[in-house]
């Protein structure tokens, strides 16, 4: 049964940075493109940052410039690296591979930034 699991999620002011950590069962990481995205209140669940097996990354431009996604296939950990926060930042984070499966949706990980 896979599992993705999100942290590092938090409070933080306007400008600030976090580092969310996606920790998944078996070789989920290891033998897939890997994503990250969001959902705010009351809107819909938007892509964020994508990393292909080859390691090349793609970012929706809300956060571009502003984000890294990286990957450690030993450890079966995705990351997404956020600095220079915004309000428009808040919302729940989620993991999952690319092309995403409904059923690996995890708890997700909230993000705060208060203005």
């Amino acid at each position: 049964q896979v599992q993705l699991v999100e942290s590092g999620g938090g409070l933080v002011q306007a400008g600030g940075s976090l580092r969310l950590s996606c920790a998944a069962s078996g070789n989920i990481v290891r033998f897939n493109a890997m994503g990250w995205w969001r959902q705010a209140p009351g809107k819909q669940r938007e892509l964020v940052a994508l990393i292909s097996l080859g390691g090349s990354t793609n970012y929706a431009d809300s956060v571009k410039g502003r984000s890294t996604i990286s990957r450690d296939n030993a450890w079966g950990t995705v990351y997404l690296q956020m600095t220079n926060l915004k309000a428009e930042d808040t919302a729940v984070y989620y993991c999952n591979t690319s092309p995403y499966v409904d059923a690996y949706w995890g708890q997700g990980t909230q993000v705060t930034v208060s203005s």
